[in-house]
């Protein structure tokens, strides 16, 4: 729960230093700017809200692991959600309003987050999961977003070490399979997740494990 709350508190901290310029540059979101990534934000933001004022009556059918299923493909233009949180985003114009509105509704979301009993069973995506499993398993959807965001800003803060640490660990509990220990956990994330295609010695260290790669999450 804290960790969520940090790692949400971060990402919305380093959207809020973004120049108006920045969000015209791309993300480590392939096909996407900045801007585009921020408009998905306010999308999660509402979707953590609406989840967790949706309690279930059912038993957990998943946990902050299993949360996640695993894609064939990356989003692309034939992808109705990516291609309307493309024309939301632009529909914006203005920066300082898309900024202002992931302020103000992820605001709510980081509040309501720290209120909710971990424990209470809530419903999404058909499943059912207790808060405290659902923001674990945004930590690595906000740890991953926040290097997205500043993959070309280099003066940008990072996310932070925990956050890092905990996402690596998630990544490699879906993938099934360690990544050398050797990786830095930035490195881990950005090679398990196809954000990055790994070098020839990277290759040779993934071994057997390049084979579960990349981890296309949905």
């Amino acid at each position: 729960m804290d960790l969520f709350s940090r790692t949400w508190a971060d990402l919305l901290a380093a959207v809020g230093d973004l120049a108006d310029e920045d969000f015209a540059r791309p993300s480590g979101c392939a096909g996407w700017l900045v801007r585009d990534l921020v408009c998905h934000l306010v999308i999660d933001a509402q979707d953590v809200l609406i989840t967790l004022v949706t309690p279930a009556d059912t038993a957990p059918t998943r946990d902050a692991v299993t949360y996640w299923t695993i894609d064939d493909h990356r989003p692309g233009e034939d992808d109705p959600l990516a291609a309307l949180t493309v024309r939301l985003a632009a529909a914006y114009e203005d920066p300082g309003l898309l900024r202002f509105h992931l302020d103000d509704v992820g605001s709510a979301a980081g509040r309501a987050a720290r209120l909710v009993d971990p424990a209470l069973p809530v419903g999404t995506r058909d499943e059912v999961l207790t808060a405290g499993d659902y923001l674990g398993a945004y930590v690595l959807e906000w740890t991953l977003h926040h290097l997205d965001l500043v993959a070309g800003l280099p003066d940008a803060p990072r996310p932070c070490a925990e956050g890092l640490a905990r996402a690596r660990q998630l990544l490699e509990a879906i993938a099934g399979a360690p990544l050398p220990a050797a990786f830095s956990d930035t490195d881990a994330l950005l090679l398990g997740t196809g954000r990055r295609a790994p070098d020839e010695a990277q290759r040779a260290a993934l071994g057997e494990v390049a084979d579960r790669l990349p981890v296309m999450l949905g």
